[in-house]
């Protein structure tokens, strides 16, 4: 049952581009890595190289940017709707993840049975009776007063933050926002500190505002990042180019060690001795909001062009694109969501870490999920099934090769650890790991990150980090 990614035709138009290179990486524990995604029942002969990319859920991949020879007069349409609703990052965010069409078959913020469903069933039901993969809630929230002003009417503009016009919300349904139920559900606890609950929803209205989207052209940043921002159609597009006949998604949002690259070969590999010619891998860094001690998206993005200019990985079969998602750390519940999205951009095998989107608890002093609940989760999830997850062994650093390799418990004692916690203090300290467990460029990004982070704490200056959180 392996839906692949097949295709023909040769060269990258990203091949100027010094990211979109070979494979790797997992956000996740950066001291261990591992597991990976196939469903149970499939066996080798299953795994037959098959024409085209794996079908985006639902059959067709939402497009929600109207089209170019529409914007002007939509442009002035949107002025015209008198209601106007001010987007805040997060908000602005998930516009542009529904837009490009990564929560397909969305069309827009849920309404009401959509987000039940997704609450308390992990998923929804089409009209045709199928039911699609969808752990999180994709919604917007409104206060007491935006509410009584939208009264009757029927759509909304949406604007960003100094004003300017960004989507219509057609034929809008306003419904109670449950904070309490949603949190609980979503993370499994309602302790104090949960970073995304506390940024969007403990202090967001009272009432949720769903509705179909017309976003009013393709959301941009302007931070020089846009270029490696792909949507799922030009992702899709890029796997055709280079002939995928298999595409593994990995995502992370933390720095890439070499244990991840030790991964990502390894998984390459296997795919090819199950008979696949040109599997791609999807390196997919997350660019949405994340907490404040995470490392910035841009200073990631530099160390992971390191990464690849120091030939670490393979540039002829790896795309590196950010997946603008924002982070919950909800863990197992969250992890569905990456995964289905990854789908949706053409990905027919998924990669999983030790703790996927996990945290510490915010108040106690212990894992907020159990390690092996994501992997184990992605197993069973109604939805999912076209997933392909294959297990792996945990990358660690060898002391007796002196580089990282796939953990050997007959001689623990040759193995070190490396927690993201210790590898922040060594960036912290401008000491160096051990030789192995990073590229040396890639490293120095880290060490300089660290170093404009006191600078500027110094100074005076709030830092990239607390900003971008």
């Amino acid at each position: 049952m392996a839906s692949s990614a097949a295709a023909i035709v040769s060269g990258s138009p990203f091949r100027s581009s010094p990211l979109i290179h070979n494979h790797h990486a997992s956000r996740y524990a950066p001291g261990s890595v591992s597991v990976i995604s196939l469903p149970r029942r499939v066996s080798r002969r299953d795994l037959s190289v098959k024409s085209g990319l794996i079908e985006p859920d639902g059959g067709k991949l939402m497009n929600l940017v109207v089209e170019e020879s529409r914007r002007r007069v939509m442009k002035h349409e949107a002025e015209t709707v008198p209601i106007r609703i001010k987007l805040n990052r997060v908000d602005l965010e998930w516009v542009h993840v529904l837009s490009e069409g990564w929560a397909s078959p969305l069309k827009g913020f849920m309404r009401q049975s959509e987000f039940l469903q997704t609450l308390h069933f992990n998923s929804f039901r089409l009209e045709d009776g199928s039911v699609v993969n969808m752990s999180v809630p994709i919604v917007l929230a409104i206060d007491d007063d935006q509410k009584f002003r939208i009264g009757d009417s029927n759509r909304v503009t949406l604007v960003d933050s100094v004003g300017n016009p960004i989507a219509i919300l057609n034929d809008i349904e306003i419904y109670k926002h449950p904070k309490e139920e949603r949190i609980a559900r979503t993370w499994g606890t309602t302790a104090r500190g949960l970073p995304y609950a506390e940024e969007a929803i403990t202090k967001a209205g009272n009432w949720l505002i769903g509705g179909d989207l017309q976003v009013l052209e393709p959301i941009k940043y302007n931070d020089g990042l846009d270029r490696f921002r792909l949507s799922p159609s030009q992702l899709r597009e890029e796997f055709i180019r280079r002939g995928a006949d298999a595409v593994f998604a990995f995502q992370l949002r933390n720095p890439v060690h070499n244990g991840h690259a030790l991964l990502m070969t390894d998984t390459r590999r296997r795919l090819l001795e199950m008979g696949y010619k040109n599997p791609v891998l999807l390196l997919n860094p997350l660019g949405g909001f994340t907490k404040a001690d995470d490392v910035p998206l841009s200073w990631r993005m530099r160390q992971h062009e390191k990464v690849l200019e120091d030939g670490v990985l393979d540039p002829e079969t790896t795309v590196v694109s950010i997946f603008p998602s924002p982070m919950l750390y909800a863990g197992p519940t969250e992890v569905q969501w990456h995964a289905k999205a990854r789908i949706n951009a053409g990905a027919n095998f998924y990669i999983v870490g030790r703790d996927p989107a996990g945290m510490g608890h915010p108040t106690e002093k212990r894992d907020l999920y159990d390690a092996d609940h994501g992997k184990k989760v992605l197993s069973m999830a109604p939805g999912l099934e076209r997933l392909n997850i294959l297990p792996f062994k945990v990358a660690a650093y060898d002391k007796t090769q002196g580089k990282m390799a796939f953990f050997d418990p007959s001689r623990s004692q040759d193995f070190l650890f490396i927690s993201g916690t210790k590898m922040r203090g060594l960036a912290k300290k401008k000491e160096n790991p051990p030789d192995g467990f990073m590229c040396p460029s890639g490293w120095k990004v880290l060490v300089d990150y660290y170093d404009s982070l006191s600078a500027e704490t110094g100074n005076g200056r709030v830092s990239e980090a607390v900003a971008s959180a």
